[in-house]
């Protein structure tokens, strides 16, 4: 398995990867980017317009994984900067500071169904940490569900990841906004 940066030349596995089914063929990864007002307004369609604007331009919101010449995966990871609804969240202010230079999030992962189980996710997970690090990353914070606390999520509900995927990465727990959500960061030495 190879994870790459989702840059323009690999729009079309982007759109492999997120447009055929599921919230993704809807969010686009814009839902920490817009306001409630403007997502609720913006079409599917335009939502999509909007990451391929991003993916345009450097450095890639999220990465790709790949088994063969296969698209698999997407990991949205950028500076958290660039997701002003998730600055202003209840989940992600209990990370503290307001300080986001150099400051990298981890917002969703996407697995195409017939290619979970597989690690995707794990290998999506460690190409976004290598990702935000040569971009600048200092550190990178993940919001993940504890399914530990709450068997019974979804698939859906574990866009975020899970604490034991984050755990594995090398990722700590530094807060717990909610019993079944966690703040997981990894830092980078200087």
């Amino acid at each position: 398995m190879r994870v790459v940066p989702a840059d323009d030349a690999h729009w079309p596995d982007v759109d492999t990867v997120l447009g055929h089914r599921g919230d993704s063929a809807q969010c686009w990864c814009q839902w920490f980017k817009l306001s409630r007002s403007q997502y609720t307004e913006t079409s599917a369609a335009a939502r999509k317009a909007r990451l391929r604007e991003q993916v345009a331009s450097a450095p890639a919101p999220g990465v790709l994984a790949y088994l063969g010449d296969e698209p698999v995966g997407w990991c949205a990871v950028e500076p958290r900067s660039q997701y002003p609804v998730l600055a202003r969240s209840r989940i992600a202010r209990a990370a503290g500071g307001t300080d986001d230079r150099g400051r990298w999030a981890v917002t969703c992962f996407v697995v195409r169904m017939e290619f979970r189980g597989r690690g995707v996710a794990r290998a999506l997970l460690r190409g976004a940490v290598e990702h935000a690090r040569e971009n600048g990353a200092r550190v990178v914070d993940g919001y993940p569900v504890d399914p530990t606390v709450r068997p019974a999520l979804s698939s859906a509900e574990k866009y975020h990841g899970t604490v034991t995927l984050f755990a594995a990465a090398g990722f700590a727990i530094i807060a717990r906004p909610s019993p079944t959500r966690a703040i997981m960061r990894v830092e980078f030495g200087e």
